[in-house]
């Protein structure tokens, strides 16, 4: 039932979107939307907005199914206790596992949650930037090594990035509603985990997970659409 209630959920999103949003796309790998069906992981970066799930307006409907049934995805437990995001979010993403800030158990029991027939989907910078370009901390936005964990995970499939253009054009973190008739802007990228795992691991400098970090962080400031 509430997966059922995730797909229809999504699929208003998708049709809203479509009817208040232009859309571009421009694929920055050979493997497109056919590859979709073998995705095991989704990375999405350049976190901006909480109307993220307006980018769903990219999926094809065959995709729309699979991440309302099979996708598992961390999310911030302060983000989650509020009385309307929270309740949204839970209906649009069932597999939605809380997490806290703190390194303690919440993430480990995220990661039980990782396995070869679901998709995994993360964010891996950890926190949304703001209008400013930095973190509400006043921070420069990175990635954190939470990718790096569910690839250790993770030993076949292909793993999509979505790099978001931004939504502070659309709505900035605070502001209650979106602005619409706007242009989503967003690169896709479809890759073979096994490949890109053995290719961080032939650098031979810094661990695993160092390894990721740096490849996320240079994907995080050179793959965004401008």
């Amino acid at each position: 039932m509430h997966k059922f209630l995730s797909f229809l959920l999504m699929a208003k999103v998708k049709l809203l979107s479509h009817l208040f949003y232009r859309g571009r796309v421009n694929w920055l790998s050979k493997e497109k939307e056919e590859a979709l069906k073998d995705v095991r992981l989704l990375v999405f970066l350049n976190h901006t907005s909480l109307f993220e799930p307006l980018f769903i307006r990219f999926a094809p409907w065959r995709f729309v199914c699979q991440l309302a049934h099979k996708v598992v995805v961390p999310g911030a437990d302060i983000t989650l206790k509020r009385p309307m995001t929270g309740r949204i979010l839970k209906v649009l993403l069932p597999g939605c596992i809380p997490i806290t800030r703190q390194q303690d158990e919440s993430w480990q029991h995220f990661l039980s949650h990782v396995q070869e027939d679901v998709i995994t989907a993360i964010l891996p910078e950890g926190r949304m930037k703001r209008s400013n370009g930095l973190d509400s901390q006043g921070n420069p936005m990175s990635v954190r090594g939470g990718v790096a964990d569910i690839l250790v995970r993770l030993r076949e499939g292909k793993m999509l990035f979505v790099y978001s253009g931004g939504l502070h054009h659309v709505q900035v973190p605070g502001q209650r509603f979106p602005r619409v008739f706007k242009t989503l802007s967003v690169n896709m990228e479809i890759l073979d985990i096994a490949d890109y795992k053995a290719a961080l691991e032939q650098q031979g400098e810094g661990s695993f997970k160092a390894r990721v970090v740096k490849d996320m962080n240079h994907r995080l400031q050179h793959c965004v659409p401008e």
